[in-house]
């Protein structure tokens, strides 16, 4: 995972906008704006990437400390933010209860171990905190979902080729989907995990979409 994202990290954010249609920066704002951040927050930014989230974050809250982690190293140079850890989504290196919210864009599906990851993010959450997330799912529609992954290889195909000449380069998109959940069977999974109020608003006729989901301020259900 680390070998590929290595790769493919000088293209990351052409290849992001161009797999989400141009409206990935769109979706973002509305991500953040869900998370209702209150006053001088504390944010993680996870599989951040080149730290969009982050990036966001501080230019609707500059009052705001922000923390992006990634298993990539190339990825956090890239990102030129100033509060970076390399870590492992599954073993985080953050105390309990520490963050107001974290922030997930297009990781989820990389997650090798899942609920792991996702266990380790309530860890990392205060009381009340949010988890906010943005990713490719599985459209509800099983008739739907041969023609979306077909898409999305044809688009990873042929990107791959344009900017690298391997066709194979870019289709890690539907390869993680084809395994992976459905928005709605995403929320069922943070709704066993305890989270309270999880919503989901999707796009693309569901293969993509923005999960709100909040830690109950008693811990304990943890």
């Amino acid at each position: 995972m680390r070998d590929m994202f290595s790769t493919i990290a000088p293209k990351y954010d052409l290849i992001t906008r161009v797999f989400s249609y141009g409206m990935d920066q769109r979706w973002k704002r509305l991500a953040v704006r869900s998370a209702m951040l209150p006053a001088r927050a504390r944010v993680l930014d996870l599989a951040c990437g080149t730290g969009d989230f982050a990036k966001l974050v501080a230019q609707v809250s500059p009052e705001t400390s922000v923390t992006a982690a990634d298993l990539t190293e190339t990825m956090l140079r890239l990102s030129k933010l100033r509060q970076v850890v390399c870590a492992d989504a599954a073993l985080l290196p953050f105390a309990d209860d520490c963050f107001d919210a974290v922030f997930v864009g297009y990781g989820l599906r990389n997650f090798p171990r899942l609920t792991v990851a996702i266990d380790e993010v309530r860890r990392v959450l205060k009381p009340g905190g949010v988890l906010v997330s943005l990713d490719f799912f599985l459209p509800s529609r099983r008739w739907l979902r041969r023609f979306y992954l077909a898409y999305l290889y044809a688009q990873g195909a042929f990107w791959g080729l344009i900017l690298h000449r391997r066709a194979r380069v870019y289709t890690y998109i539907p390869d993680s989907l084809q395994s992976f959940l459905s928005a709605k069977e995403f929320s069922n999974v943070l709704e066993k995990m305890q989270f309270a109020g999880v919503t989901a608003r999707p796009f693309i006729l569901g293969g993509i979409a923005v999960h709100r989901a909040k830690k109950p301020s008693s811990n304990s259900a943890r």
